[in-house]
């Protein structure tokens, strides 16, 4: 029996369907059977392999390969770190499919990108019952699965949150975090009133011409009860509440973020809380251990609390997100990469991570184990806002789908555009990219 590898002494233990997941399946090309490589005989070879992933924030990935590492010196991993934006991190994995490169073996997967990598036959296929799937949120899974055959292991997941100066708010006697935009505008309003909060902004979510501005627009609009793609795979941006959605982020961005708003990406949205320049943040979970941190890195440590997204007239919806774990089609040793995947997905790695870096976990026990309730108090907001949150559009032709959407937004919230004629552009745009 193969040893199991040990994380802080300890061992490691061994559907909700998306809205867009029926869009354009017909343009995949080859028949289901087709795709990657099916069932156990593709998961052959052991040896050497490359983890390919986004730019590790944490710096606490590398002690987890470095565990696997010690336990398997003939099957060592070696990190392979990508830009840190996802639009770049995507583009270099297409890069090395395209080429049939072994030189990528576990690809660290956006959830949104799945359909495009299995689609395309980049991924290899892994049977379910070789991972244990019962213990993970189930919104999760399904957005490692395509056409009901699973091609990524859930690792991490997210869902937006809203960070908020705590401390202030209690001296400004606002009483409890905002439900809505109009409570959290006259929050900001009373919180300006006080001399510490002079120059201080009041609110932040990312309108930089990314695909962080896709995840702003998909929570906007959600958020208004409308949605980009409908449950019958089509788009609907010609509706009052994407009108409504999009109407907020541009009266947003004018009135109460940043000037320098549409420059700021994740990081940098990230740097300008922990300063002290805001009084609201729309940002994932990994920032919180980050602002908490009492080495003098953070301004605001001790001083904020994390609630569900606002909304027009109520908690707001928040975006999908997070990221999986596949095997590349291409690789060598794909029975050491679904080994290492297990490995990183199993609930002592995870838990270990969420400690390490506060990511959001996959394993469902987690988010109501006391102790990591007790040091990251808002787990049970964060699960429900995951099993409540709404996916990016999920398409064969993301990349140019996400790439309409962020031009036609980025438009309307620097005013370039009227929103009317951004919307109408966008569904001009999108018609094409989703036909079955």
């Amino acid at each position: 029996m193969r040893r199991t590898p040990r994380i802080g002494g300890a061992p490691l233990a061994g559907a909700l369907v998306c809205a867009g997941l029926a869009l354009s399946l017909a343009a995949c090309g080859g028949d289901d059977g087709a795709q990657g490589g099916t069932g156990e005989a593709s998961l052959q070879g052991r040896g050497p392999i490359t983890f390919v992933t986004g730019k590790d924030r944490s710096g606490y990935l590398q002690k987890q390969v470095d565990g696997w590492n010690a336990e398997h010196p003939k099957e060592q991993v070696r990190i392979i770190e990508l830009p840190d934006e996802p639009n770049d991190q995507r583009q270099q994995m297409i890069q090395n499919a395209t080429t049939k490169s072994d030189a990528y073996a576990v690809l660290n997967l956006d959830v949104v990108w799945t359909a495009e990598f299995a689609a395309n036959r980049w991924l290899t296929e892994i049977p379910k019952s070789q991972v244990d799937l019962s213990r993970m949120l189930p919104a999760t899974i399904s957005t490692g699965q395509y056409r009901d055959r699973l091609y990524a292991v859930p690792s991490t997941s997210d869902a937006g949150m809203l960070y908020y100066r705590e401390d202030l708010l209690k001296k400004a006697g606002v009483s409890a975090p905002p439900k809505t935009y109009a409570e959290m505008w006259d929050a900001c309003a009373e919180v300006e009133k006080l001399p510490e909060a002079k120059g201080i902004d009041c609110f932040f979510t990312e309108v930089n011409k990314t695909e962080s501005l896709t995840i702003s627009a998909v929570e906007a609009i959600g958020s208004a009860g409308g949605a980009i793609i409908g449950p019958d795979g089509k788009p609907t941006l010609n509706t009052p509440q994407a009108k409504q959605g999009v109407e907020f982020l541009v009266s947003a961005k004018k009135e109460h973020m940043p000037k320098e708003a549409v420059t700021l990406d994740t990081e940098g949205g990230r740097r300008y809380f922990q300063s002290g320049k805001l009084v609201f943040q729309r940002q994932w979970p990994y920032q919180y251990a980050l602002a908490d941190q009492k080495d003098g890195s953070s301004k605001v440590a001790g001083k904020f609390a994390v609630a569900p997204l606002p909304g027009p007239n109520g908690p707001g919806v928040a975006n999908l997100g997070g990221h999986n774990l596949a095997i590349s089609a291409f690789a060598e040793n794909k029975a050491s990469a679904l080994d290492f995947i297990r490995y990183l997905t199993g609930e002592q790695s995870q838990r270990a991570n969420l400690l390490a870096t506060s990511q959001a976990p996959t394993v469902a026990a987690l988010y109501d184990d006391p102790e990591m309730v007790k040091k990251f108090p808002y787990l049970p907001v964060l699960k429900q806002a995951i099993a409540n949150a709404k996916p990016r559009p999920v398409a064969v032709k993301y990349g140019d789908v996400t790439a309409a959407i962020q031009g036609e937004m980025y438009d309307a919230v620097t005013g370039k555009k009227p929103v009317d004629q951004a919307l109408t552009d966008l569904q001009a745009k999108l018609q094409p990219l989703t036909a079955q």
